[in-house]
């Protein structure tokens, strides 16, 4: 009898934690074939990959699964709060602009990458980006620029806005899930390489290497033998964040959605600033932040943050159960589309990049504020090192505040596109 896929939560976390163990253990071993596939490949972007792996093979599925939501709704928050109860935003404001401008950089590409791959595929295949009325492909595509510049309250906001057929609308969101799925990866990819990706770029990362410093020197000198009081502590801390940022998340997402909606055809232009999960974000960081001026930051010398560390993980191999890789060709032409766009996206973040001396890390975390949200920039971030996890945080904030906007920008370009 065929029992696949398992669609047991605990079976299915069970594999998920059998992947991250194996995933640790071959990384540490100093010889042979593991240490040089990981001087390529980074042990995130394994920890990634291996459950989607599983989901593509069809022994796992995410489709009748929770685990991403507990692991985003429950784990992220608390990690958010243990790795930023040793924040030091002196530091982090000395980082200067050049994180703003790459992540606006990365936010006015997947603008104009729509519109302009639309004009590309129309050369060669107007079919694919055709269609009329509410079944008109572009309508459809601003869905996933919503997606893409915030996050997926965003996206639900332009499904609206735009009233794209709605029975459609899975295919867009394949589209979105394929495309920035691969973008993450060749981002981690990215990571183990940045070094030189630095010295190409002519980067000036002295700044993140003094805030990477000073939190290391901090954590050595408070580091101490952890008891189970130090995790009991820890534990209280983190999840008593974790229930006030939903309690006073889901009440101010309501109080805005009350009050402050912006109407376009009966539809809430602005619904992506209501959204219960960029508020819990938004209050749990703040709780951290609250924190790091407490004497709970000197619990970052019991491990706060590699705590932390583990939950980003675990929420890493459920964001990669997501990503089924034999679908990748259901849909060849709106694939191209994306993968154009998001060419676009990358190209200009580049070339911006070169123009500014920017660091990579920047490069990647101004990308995956917009096109990963707050699930994926503070992990990419937090890749890095952990201290740099709030910059991540608070440009993922700050693409939920602009994506609606930037989304509907794209959508009349898109429209005005379609037409030509």
């Amino acid at each position: 009898m065929n029992h696949l896929p398992l669609t047991e939560d605990t079976v299915t976390f069970g594999l998920l934690c059998l992947c991250l163990g194996f995933v640790f253990y071959t990384s540490s071993l100093k010889k042979g074939f593991w240490k040089k596939f990981y001087t390529v490949i980074p042990t995130l972007l394994m920890c990634y990959m291996l459950p989607a792996v599983l989901t593509s093979v069809g022994i796992i599925s995410e489709e009748s699964s929770n685990l991403y939501y507990i692991a985003s709704r429950y784990l992220l928050p608390a990690a958010l709060v243990l790795m930023t109860l040793s924040i030091d935003l002196k530091a982090i404001m000395n980082l200067g602009s050049k994180a703003l401008i790459m992540f606006l950089t990365g936010t006015i590409g997947i603008i104009i990458g729509g519109p302009i791959a639309i004009l590309i595929v129309s050369l060669f295949s107007p079919d694919t980006v055709g269609g009329s009325d509410f079944d008109a492909v572009w309508r459809g595509l601003t869905t996933i620029a919503g997606s893409w510049i915030g996050g997926g309250a965003n996206q639900a906001a332009m499904l609206e806005v735009f009233q794209y057929n709605p029975k459609k609308f899975g295919d867009m969101v394949l589209i979105d899930i394929v495309i920035a799925n691969i973008w993450m990866a060749i981002i981690l990819l990215g990571i183990g390489k940045s070094d030189r990706i630095d010295k190409w770029l002519k980067a000036d990362n002295s700044s993140i290497e003094t805030l990477k410093a000073k939190v290391s020197a901090h954590t050595e000198k408070i580091t101490r033998i952890t008891s189970l009081y130090d995790y009991m502590i820890m534990l209280c801390l983190a999840f008593s964040a974790v229930g006030l940022a939903h309690f006073f998340g889901h009440h101010f997402s309501e109080f805005l959605e009350n009050n402050f909606e912006v109407i376009r055809n009966k539809e809430k232009a602005l619904s992506s600033l209501g959204s219960k999960f960029l508020w819990m974000v938004v209050f749990s960081t703040m709780v951290g932040i609250g924190l790091s001026f407490t004497k709970a930051k000197n619990f970052e010398g019991a491990g706060a943050s590699k705590i932390g560390g583990m939950f980003i993980y675990i929420l890493v191999a459920t964001i990669g159960m997501k990503m089924d890789l034999s679908r990748f060709l259901e849909n060849p032409g709106l694939i191209v589309v994306g993968l154009i766009w998001i060419s676009i996206h990358a190209g200009l973040l580049i070339l911006v990049a070169k123009l500014i001396k920017a660091p990579y890390f920047f490069l990647a975390v101004g990308s995956q504020a917009n096109v990963g949200g707050a699930a994926s920039a503070p992990v990419v971030a937090a890749e890095f090192h952990p201290s740099l996890t709030s910059v991540g945080i608070l440009l993922a904030v700050l693409g939920y505040v602009v994506g609606t906007a930037g989304a509907y920008i794209c959508g009349l370009l898109m429209e005005i596109a379609a037409t030509v």
